[in-house]
């Protein structure tokens, strides 16, 4: 394979689990939109469906060494920051 095809596939690779990324981000903005507690059984379950999914393509990725550990990492950390503002938001709605 050569470097510029393998440079692509890396390309491609990392290009492809962002949009993953951020659908879940925004399923996550939708509920800080509406300021909807996540609490609903439903949410609960596609949004770990949906971050236990995209954990294991990163997975994957890294494996296949399409993805740097750091990178995949780093996308994962962003949408645990987005799920912690939304349930900070949430939790600020409740007490007022």
């Amino acid at each position: 394979m050569t470097s510029e095809v393998a440079v692509n596939y890396r390309e491609r690779a990392y290009s492809l689990l962002q949009a993953d990324a951020d659908k879940i981000v925004k399923l996550i903005q939708v509920q800080m939109d509406h300021l909807t507690m996540p609490q609903c059984p439903l949410y609960e379950e596609v949004l770990d469906t949906q971050m236990f999914g995209l954990s294991r393509e990163i997975d994957f990725a890294v494996r296949l060494g399409l993805v740097d550990e750091k990178d995949g990492k780093a996308i994962l950390d962003r949408l645990e920051r987005e799920l912690s503002a939304l349930h900070e938001a949430c939790t600020k709605k409740r007490e007022k």
